[in-house]
């Protein structure tokens, strides 16, 4: 039995313990609980690893350390030993992101090995709903994207990701990987969008989905289509198929800078209830 502090990588046979933690914050950890929902704990499966740090033989927090690195119900003394391991595997990741007093602590902790980081977005309000828009009428016109429509949904998702995340998905590997990740999103029907004369105007995905939360993620409208309203009637239509479908809890996360967007969300009905924040590299 573990009897003092430590951390280590989880096996598949910490499955349950580790899902008993994320699931303590279902809203928070929709998109590793997702993910280890599906693969389970098995490092292949999963794209990354899974550490959980242990106090009086319990396992108390989890790290998922993949493409990002992602502190879970992370106490500060859970952060300091992430961070010692974090350091002497080096930086496999392209982000460190979380909630953000935790990621906040990590990265002070990994900067002086890690840094300089290419963006730092410190306070990303997180936010959330359990029911359909008050006051917006969802748009008629938006609707789930076709598994044979990738052709129309791939610009718009490369604009957003670009305009959104600074650097390019088709960079690297081609986009192969990202390619894989929007057609999987479709394929599971998480993807929506608006589409006229064959161009999407208003995008939309749900990104993570469990039984008790999902998380909308990749909201974009088409340059010359903004400030008409599209994002927000967009938005209650997408937060209906997720009510109706998905899960009883509703996320997002926003940059703080963005407020038309955080002013669209609230009139859709979503509240602030906490921040993220991300360390982009």
């Amino acid at each position: 039995m573990l009897t003092q502090t430590t951390t280590r990588v989880l096996e598949p046979s910490d499955l349950g313990a580790a899902l008993a933690v994320l699931e303590s914050e279902p809203v928070a950890n929709a998109f590793v609980t997702s993910r280890v929902q599906v693969a389970g704990l098995d490092p292949w499966r999963l794209g990354g690893e899974m550490w959980g740090w242990y106090a009086d033989g319990r396992l108390r927090s989890l790290c998922y350390s993949g493409a990002n690195l992602v502190p879970i119900c992370a106490t500060p003394e859970a952060v300091r030993g992430f961070a010692d391991r974090a350091r002497r595997a080096g930086r496999r990741c392209s982000s460190i992101v979380g909630p953000a007093e935790p990621t906040a602590q990590l990265w002070r902790l990994l900067e002086p090995n890690w840094g300089p980081a290419r963006d730092v977005r410190a306070h990303q309000p997180l936010m959330v709903t359990d029911r359909p828009s008050p006051d917006v009428e969802p748009d008629p016109h938006v609707r789930r994207v076709r598994k044979d429509e990738m052709d129309v949904i791939m610009p718009a998702c490369v604009a957003m990701f670009t305009e959104e995340v600074g650097v390019s998905p088709m960079a690297g590997d081609g986009g192969l990987l990202y390619q894989a990740r929007v057609a999987e999103l479709v394929g599971t029907g998480r993807s929506f969008a608006r589409v006229e004369d064959g161009k999407v105007v208003f995008k939309a995905e749900i990104g993570a989905a469990t039984s008790q939360a999902c998380q909308i993620q990749g909201v974009w409208v088409a340059p010359e289509y903004r400030g008409r309203g599209l994002s927000e009637a967009g938005m209650a239509a997408v937060l209906r198929y997720a009510l109706d479908d998905i899960a009883p809890v509703v996320s997002l996360y926003v940059n703080d800078y963005n407020l038309p967007a955080r002013a669209a969300y609230r009139r859709v009905g979503f509240e602030e209830v906490g921040a993220f924040m991300s360390v982009l590299f």
